[in-house]
C-alpha cells in the first residue's frame, strides 16, 4: 500500500484515463469524425495531440485536415459525439469513489485540471454523483498553453488557494505528468490501458506510480 505524503493539502486530478476510463473512446470518435470528410486516422495522431486543450486540438484538426468548419463547430461536434458516452457509459476507475470520500474525510481539498471540455467534465461528474468533491474544475481552454506546460495546474492551484508544493497530481500520460512537475507539484502516475506502452516513461517522470487507486492506504 502507498500513503499520501503528510505535506499534501490538495489533490488535483486529470480526468480522462485518470479518474475515468475514457481514453480509448476518443480514438473511435476521431476515426468517425475524420471519416465524415473521407479522411483516415493518421498513425501518430494521438501522440501529436497529447496534452493539447480542447481548443488547441480543434485548431490542430482544422489546420492539418483543412476542415470546412469553424473551431466552435468542431468542438460542438465532438461534444455531441461524446456526450452520451460521458453521461451513460464511461466508468470511474476502480477505487476512485472510495478515495474521494477518504480525501474529503481528511479535509484535503480537490480539483480537476483537464484538457477536455467543461461540458463533458460536467456530464461525467453529474453521471457519477461526484461533483460535490471538487472545489474547482479547470479546463485547458482557460489557460494559454496546454499540457505539458504547467498552466492548467497552476491555474487550478490558484482557484483552490493551494501552494503547489502542497499539491498532489494524478495523471495518466507523460505530457500531464510533466505539466504537474513543472508546476512544482508532486505527481503520481496512474496506469491506463491506453497508455500501457508508456509505463516505463511514466514511471521515470512521476514521483510514484499506481496501477489502481485501491493500492492507496485509506487507513484513518
Amino acid at each position: 500500500m502507498i500513503q499520501i505524503p503528510k505535506k499534501i493539502r490538495t489533490v488535483i486530478f486529470d480526468l480522462d484515463g485518470t479518474l475515468v476510463d475514457s481514453m480509448g473512446m476518443w480514438k473511435d470518435i476521431d476515426v468517425e469524425f475524420l471519416g465524415r470528410f473521407g479522411l483516415s486516422l493518421p498513425e501518430r495522431l494521438q501522440e501529436d495531440i497529447e496534452g493539447k486543450s480542447f481548443s488547441e486540438t480543434a485548431v490542430y484538426f482544422k489546420e492539418r485536415f483543412n476542415l470546412p468548419m469553424s473551431l466552435e463547430e468542431i468542438k460542438d461536434c465532438w461534444n455531441g459525439m461524446a456526450m452520451y458516452q460521458y453521461s451513460h457509459v464511461i466508468p470511474l476507475k476502480p477505487g476512485v469513489r472510495e478515495f474521494l470520500a477518504y480525501l474529503k474525510r481528511k479535509g484535503i481539498s480537490m480539483g480537476i485540471a483537464t484538457s477536455n471540455s467543461r461540458e463533458l467534465v460536467t456530464a461525467v461528474l453529474k453521471a457519477h454523483g461526484i461533483s460535490e468533491y471538487f472545489s474547482a474544475v479547470t479546463v485547458g481552454c482557460q489557460v494559454e498553453r496546454g499540457k505539458p506546460a504547467p498552466d492548467v495546474y497552476l491555474f487550478a492551484a490558484g482557484l483552490l488557494e493551494a501552494e503547489p508544493k502542497a499539491c498532489l497530481v494524478f495523471e495518466d500520460i507523460p505530457a500531464g505528468i510533466l505539466a504537474g512537475k513543472r508546476a512544482g507539484m508532486t505527481v503520481w502516475a496512474v496506469e491506463d490501458d491506453y497508455s500501457s506502452g508508456l509505463r516505463a516513461k511514466k514511471e521515470a517522470l512521476a514521483d510514484a506510480f499506481i496501477d489502481s487507486y485501491e493500492e492507496i492506504d485509506l487507513g484513518d
